[in-house]
Order: C-alpha cells, then sequence, then structure tokens
C-alpha cells in the first residue's frame, strides 16, 4: 500500500510539495502562479505487442475562469532558477502520484525533464528517489526523458543522467532530429530510448528521400542499442510508415489523445490488427522488391548468361534486360569484385544522365567487393540476388541491385543489373 501524506514531511522538498497540491475528485492537482495544474497521460503503443507499453505525462493548466493556459507559457512563469526547478519538482510530484493512483502495475512512465534543470540539480540530490519511494512506485518503472533544449554544461548533465540510471530509471532522448538532440547527446549519454521529433515522420510521408533517411536513422539509433519511439502519428499512412521505418513505440493523436481523465486513458487501444495487416498486404515494395522482382528477373538473367556463356557481348546478351523501363545499367564484375568493363546505360538514363555527377559515369575498373550483394553473389553461384533500395554512387538515385554469379571458362564472374528503386517495375519486360 503507498505510504500516507504524512510521511512527506520527512523530506524537506516533499512536504512543500505536499502543501501545494490538493485532491480534486479522483487525482491530485497543484496550484502555482494562481494557475490549477493537472496530469494528462498520453499511451505509448509498442508495435510488436499490439498494446500499451507506456504513458507519457504530461502537464495541463487553467486559471480561475477555466482558461485554458499553452504548458509552454506555463514553463515561462518562472523568474528564478530555484522556481523553475520548484516547477519542475512539482509537475514529477503531480504525474508520479497521479499515476500511482491509476493502479497500472507494469506499464512505463514518461517524465520530461529539461536539461538545464538535470545539470542545476546535484547527482546526490535524492528528491525524486524519495518521491518514488513515497508513492509506492519502483524506480526501473520511469523513464526519465530529457527534452530537446540546450545545455551549457554536457558533464553535468550526464552525471545527472548517470544518477538516475543507477536510481534504476530508464533514460530517452526527446525530439531527435531537432534543434540540438543528435547523434552527439547519444554518444554522450547513451539512451534506453530515443524519440524521433514529429518533423521527420512529416517529411518522410511526403518525400520518398526523407522516408530512406527516416528509416536510416532508426536502423542507426538499433545498431548504437536505443529503441526508437516515433511520436506525432496523426494518420493511418504515417502509422503504416512507422511500421515500415522500423520504429518500436508509437505515440500519437491516431491513436490515442493526451487525457486529463486517467482511468480512460488508461484502458486505450488501438487496432493493430487491421494496421499490420494493411501493411503486410501492402508488401512492403520499397524497402524489400524480393520474391516478386526475382520471380519477373530471373528469366531474363538466365538468358544473358546463358548468351554471355555461348560468346555474346554484353550488349547482346543483356539487350532484353536494358529494354526494361525500370533498368538503369548493367555490369560484369570478377572474382575479385573488379568490374571488368564500363557498364551498359540504358537508353532512358543516358537521357537523363546529370552532367554534374559526370565524374561519377565511368566504371571501368571500379572495386565493388565491399558491397553486400556482390559478397552474396560470389558466395552463392548461380542463384539470383536481389538488395534493398539504397543510394547508386554512379548517379546518385535510388536503386535496386540484382546479381547472379555464374561459371565462364572456369572463371566466377557476376552479372549485375540495377533498378530505379521508385519506379514499379511490371509483369513484362
Amino acid at each position: 500500500m503507498p505510504k500516507p501524506h504524512a510521511e512527506s514531511a520527512r523530506v524537506p522538498e516533499l512536504e512543500l510539495l505536499t502543501r501545494m497540491a490538493h485532491r480534486d475528485g479522483t487525482s491530485l492537482t497543484a496550484s502555482f502562479r494562481g494557475l490549477t495544474l493537472r496530469t494528462a497521460l498520453q499511451p505509448i503503443f509498442s508495435i510488436a505487442h499490439k498494446r500499451i507499453v507506456g504513458y507519457e505525462a504530461l502537464i495541463r493548466a487553467v486559471q480561475g475562469d477555466n482558461t485554458d493556459i499553452p504548458p509552454l507559457q506555463v514553463f515561462q512563469l518562472p523568474t528564478s532558477e530555484s522556481e523553475n526547478l520548484q516547477l519542475d519538482r512539482l509537475c514529477r510530484y503531480l504525474h508520479v502520484r497521479n499515476f500511482r493512483d491509476c493502479e497500472e502495475p507494469i506499464n512505463w512512465l514518461f517524465l520530461n525533464v529539461s536539461p538545464e534543470v538535470l545539470t542545476r540539480s546535484s547527482k546526490t540530490d535524492s528528491f525524486f528517489g524519495h518521491l518514488l519511494e513515497e508513492a509506492g512506485l519502483s524506480p526501473h518503472r520511469i523513464v526519465v526523458e530529457i527534452v530537446e533544449q540546450p545545455t551549457t554544461d554536457t558533464e553535468k548533465l550526464r552525471e545527472a543522467v548517470a544518477y538516475y540510471r543507477k536510481l534504476g530509471c530508464l533514460i530517452a532522448i526527446d525530439d531527435f532530429g531537432a534543434g540540438h538532440s543528435n547523434f552527439e547527446r547519444i554518444w554522450n549519454l547513451s539512451p534506453d530510448i530515443v524519440k524521433l521529433d514529429r518533423s521527420l515522420l512529416n517529411r518522410a510521408t511526403a518525400d520518398p528521400k526523407a522516408r530512406q533517411i527516416l528509416i536510416g536513422i532508426v536502423s542507426l539509433l538499433h545498431q548504437s542499442g536505443c529503441l526508437v519511439l516515433l511520436e506525432g502519428v496523426e494518420t493511418r499512412d504515417q502509422a503504416i510508415l512507422a511500421i515500415d521505418a522500423g520504429a518500436d513505440f508509437v505515440q500519437g493523436f491516431f491513436f490515442s489523445h493526451p487525457s486529463t481523465n486517467l482511468g480512460q486513458v488508461t484502458s486505450a487501444t488501438a487496432d493493430f490488427e487491421e494496421l499490420l495487416h494493411d501493411y503486410k498486404a501492402r508488401g512492403g515494395v520499397d524497402r524489400d522488391p524480393g520474391q516478386q522482382l526475382l520471380e519477373m528477373f530471373r528469366p531474363y538473367f538466365l538468358a544473358a548468361i546463358e548468351g554471355l556463356c555461348s560468346g555474346s557481348g554484353m550488349p547482346l546478351a543483356c539487350q532484353k534486360l536494358l529494354n526494361h523501363h525500370t533498368v538503369s545499367r548493367c555490369y560484369l564484375v570478377n572474382s575479385l569484385g573488379i568490374q571488368i568493363e564500363d557498364a551498359l546505360i540504358s537508353e532512358s538514363t543516358s537521357l537523363s544522365l546529370n552532367p554534374r555527377l559526370r565524374p561519377l559515369e565511368s566504371t571501368t575498373n571500379a572495386d565493388w567487393f565491399r558491397k553486400k550483394y556482390l559478397r552474396q553473389a560470389l558466395s552463392q553461384p548461380e542463384i539470383l540476388q536481389v538488395t534493398t533500395p539504397y543510394l547508386c554512387v554512379t548517379g546518385a538515385y535510388m536503386c535496386i541491385t540484382l546479381s547472379q554469379s555464374f561459371y565462364h571458362n572456369g572463371e566466377l564472374r557476376v552479372l549485375c543489373c540495377d533498378i530505379l528503386a521508385h519506379q514499379p517495375p511490371t509483369t513484362s519486360i
């Protein structure tokens, strides 16, 4: 059972906050500068688990006439560092106590803390530990979310984060990809969770290049040991994009709005079965053309290889491949990854070559061994390989490469064919 309020008097900071708070129905509110502060929660969903795994706590404020005051305006009210710290602690006090009263037994509570507040607090400051103990809430239930703000003391920020981590909390970085949240902060703080700024999702929804960047950022963060949360998901298309990008968690109006009705918000649900069914039905063709491309191009690859083995030159052997509107070029590579002769460029591609990239056009004697698709082809002779979309260095456009190794006069060679990634192939060549 939670400990009684009287015990908060043992800690001066908690005693002060207790006097500022009062019960309003089923939840706790607080007074600050003539405003009434309330806790709002917004669910955070795991895509794989298809359910809520946490809640972000947000502050809501009203004046005496019940006029809503924007949170940004509330946090501009303090006129001193001590008052700013007091407001931060008051918000966390409300959120922790209200979350405790929700009787949520498992999921996380995400608490926003600014870097400046963290760096002004000593790493030995026991306020938060006492707050959790008083509320009967385990530290491992808390995700300390560092909001997107600059800080003048990176070392103190690192020390403060280490304190919360030692306490048992998880660490998250908010609004990554905007303002001051960048990879430098990832290296310094080693967060458990990174929340991507909604601007990345908005751009990726409208721009295929931005979509590839988003997918790449998620991949890099995973390689850095971070779980990824996409916030600001407001439409079904954005939800599908979050799934396709490989995000672990999602948050946004599409799934659930923040609410001060805490009992209602903890029972929110989202139809991930339908979303994932829709995603699977779309097939993820933009990211992984897979079996569709292999089945479509396999007969023409075999014909081209047969022509090469019978003595035909590249232009004649690859003529049918080059005639397809999605094919940009074909080229031949030896077992060391060295391109044997210059690539054959399709007519449509040659007409659209960017003159600014002319230094990259000729690839005779280019070394492609570092490319994974080539190594796979060499290790699995006579099996057609296909890549996911990537940036082609010869023309700076997104492409998909098909490759197959074969033996010719006792030597292993690899026939490669680049396909424009954003022009879906048809069933005819």
